[in-house]
């Protein structure tokens, strides 16, 4: 149980670091790098036009890992999605500039952000799903707190890009804009090295290998789509999570930079942060085995509405304390209260038949509504508003709110058993009938 969890662990760490890491970059220099012929608030909001691109490939990601997960398995398409990644970041490193090849850097770029976004659509989804499915049969009582490894990604692969890109941008500005910038890329292949030594030493999903055998001829994604209300639920739930992640990290950088911190100060506070998350994220999860999935995940989203004008406006006070104490509320707390328990949520609302496809879905859905165009709608409300915070708490706000309804309307599920064959929750079962707890 603890090699699959450490298995799940690594591969949404590589994850999230290479996401975050161009997330990072590209709100510092990538405007200058790939679209050197726009504006800088122009070249900013192409940047993050790219980062949207990897998003909008991540359902499509999910819909077909998902399809080969739930055929040939969980652990073939974990080494596989993982392997895309790593390599789609090292490309990356490699990747020629504007002033070196012309259009076709940022053409580049957004094909290796969609092969990246392909891949990671199908990581989260098999992660996941291996150490949920493993502990169901050996841990069944504590899925939230065994889910919360694979979410632990999220704050792990944040620090790491954080410290990473806070080293390198201490180099002369010359040398960071010349090849620094490519460091944090070129590193995720060591990630990639170990996250697929552990893989390759895990045994399959003990739940697939019971039902692998009797997979119907209809795709997986039918049997999803044709019962499309999980998956809505799913997508909703995970709005204000993704919102506030994008809005917190990424896009926060671009706007404390132009805000008079300085690059140094941001990444601290953005470390520090995931630090905290790193401990409220396990918290929150293994608080769900006991009071239910609902109530946590609800009290994250409102305690995130209810801050989102005063994180901005603790910002705005060009404050170096204040901001970190911004960021840890937001994100570190808030955030990953809403965040932590999604791994196990999402995996009680489908079948082991087609668990992979509808996860995978609705959890990338998620990123696509709140994680991807969260940056560039920033951004652009800014540059529209004559650069005043308030469009963006709007942003942050509603995002938690859309969350907060939806879990307020769903069934809890986390006393529910992991063997129904249907793509919907199940009903609560007595603890006879569980046949797992006494």
């Amino acid at each position: 149980m603890r090699r699959v969890a450490l298995s799940g662990l690594l591969g949404t760490t590589v994850e999230f670091y290479d996401f975050l890491v161009y997330g990072t970059l590209a709100a510092l220099v990538f405007g200058d790098l790939f679209f050197p012929q726009a504006d800088p608030t122009v070249g900013t909001i192409a940047a993050f036009g790219t980062f949207a691109a990897g998003y909008v490939a991540r359902p499509l990601g999910g819909i077909l890992f998902g399809h080969f997960g739930d055929r040939l398995g969980r652990k073939s398409m974990m080494l596989l999605t993982m392997t895309l990644m790593g390599c789609g970041s090292f490309l990356i490193g490699l990747l020629p500039t504007y002033d070196a090849i012309g259009v076709w850097a940022p053409v580049l770029l957004v094909a290796l952000r969609v092969v990246q976004g392909l891949a990671i659509g199908g990581e989260w989804g098999g992660a996941t799903l291996m150490v949920v499915e493993h502990a169901e049969r050996t841990q069944g009582s504590r899925r939230g707190l065994w889910s919360s490894f694979t979410q632990l990604g999220a704050p792990l692969g944040s620090v790491l890009s954080a410290g990473v890109v806070t080293l390198v941008s201490t180099l002369p500005d010359d040398q960071f804009r010349s090849w620094g910038w490519r460091v944090p890329f070129l590193l995720s292949f060591v990630l990639l090295g170990v996250g697929l030594f552990v893989r390759l030493r895990i045994a399959e999903s003990p739940l697939f290998a019971g039902v692998k055998r009797e997979t119907s001829a209809k795709p997986p994604i039918f049997e999803v789509l044709r019962r499309p209300k999980p998956v809505l639920l799913a997508c909703c739930v995970g709005i204000g999570a993704f919102t506030a992640q994008s809005l917190l990290t990424g896009f926060m950088i671009s706007y404390a930079t132009d805000n008079g911190y300085s690059r140094p100060q941001v990444l601290t506070a953005v470390t520090i942060a995931s630090c905290v998350a790193l401990v409220v994220l396990p918290a929150a999860s293994a608080l769900t085995d006991r009071v239910g999935r609902r109530p946590v995940v609800l009290a994250g989203a409102l305690a995130s509405a209810a801050l989102a004008f005063p994180v901005l406006w603790l910002v705005d006070s060009g404050s170096p304390g204040l901001l970190i104490l911004a960021l840890v509320l937001g994100h570190g707390i808030a955030q990953s209260t809403m965040y932590g328990p999604l791994g196990a949520l999402f995996s009680e609302m489908f079948g082991t038949k087609v668990r992979y496809t509808g996860a995978s879905l609705g959890y990338q859905a998620a990123t696509l509504v709140g994680a991807g165009f969260s940056p560039l709608i920033a951004t652009s409300l800014l540059a529209s508003n004559g650069g005043g915070s308030t469009p963006v708490s709007l942003l942050l706000c509603g995002g938690a709110l859309i969350t907060a309804v939806t879990v307020w309307r769903m069934p809890e599920t986390h006393t529910d058993t992991l063997d129904s064959p249907a793509p919907v929750p199940v009903p609560r079962q007595t603890p006879a009938a569980e046949g797992i707890r006494p």
